[in-house]
């Protein structure tokens, strides 16, 4: 069975066919989940809240071509949230162990991130990690397509203008 075949079933209401879109989209919803939560039985909690949310809501999804899209969605919302009860709950003082430069390199980006709004990140986690197009982007994001753009311009000037003030143009 096609993909656009079983968004259309799952999205009516057919069981089997959730269970099989879910496993056509676990990959990319766990690896989701571990690029927000960086910790792999976080990121297996976060499938299955986000499997059982999604089962709850699926028959409200209008568009079959965009399912996949409407998944990572929550994912991301979902891992935002705990990322932000996280932060409620624990001071992360903890010392720096020796790291290797990629380690040093990967929580330079976190910090960079970390500094933009909820709504930038999440442009900048569906166009550069998840490799989505503009226009699927504007769909899940519900804008058009042309401010995804402009909008991903200002935040990686945001990003290359943080990289700057924090250790010259090696970083950008």
């Amino acid at each position: 069975m096609k993909e656009k075949e079983l968004h259309v079933k799952a999205i009516a209401g057919d069981d089997e066919a959730f269970l099989a879109v879910m496993q056509l989209h676990k990959e990319s919803l766990l690896r989701t989940a571990l690029a927000f939560l960086q910790n792999e039985d976080d990121a297996i909690e976060a499938l299955q809240e986000v499997t059982y949310r999604a089962y709850k809501k699926v028959r409200t999804v209008k568009e079959p071509n965009y399912l996949k899209t409407w998944l990572i969605r929550i994912m991301m919302n979902y891992c935002q949230d705990q990322l932000k009860l996280r932060k409620r709950f624990t001071a992360n003082n903890s010392a720096l162990e020796t790291v290797s430069s990629e380690d040093i390199s990967y929580i330079e980006m976190r910090e960079a991130l970390a500094t933009l709004s909820d709504d930038e990140q999440r442009l900048i986690y569906l166009k550069y990690f998840q490799e989505s197009k503009f226009k699927d982007i504007a769909q899940s994001e519900n804008i058009p397509e042309g401010t995804v753009k402009s909008r991903l311009y200002k935040t990686m000037r945001t990003l290359r203008s943080y990289f700057e003030d924090k250790g010259g143009s090696d970083h950008v």
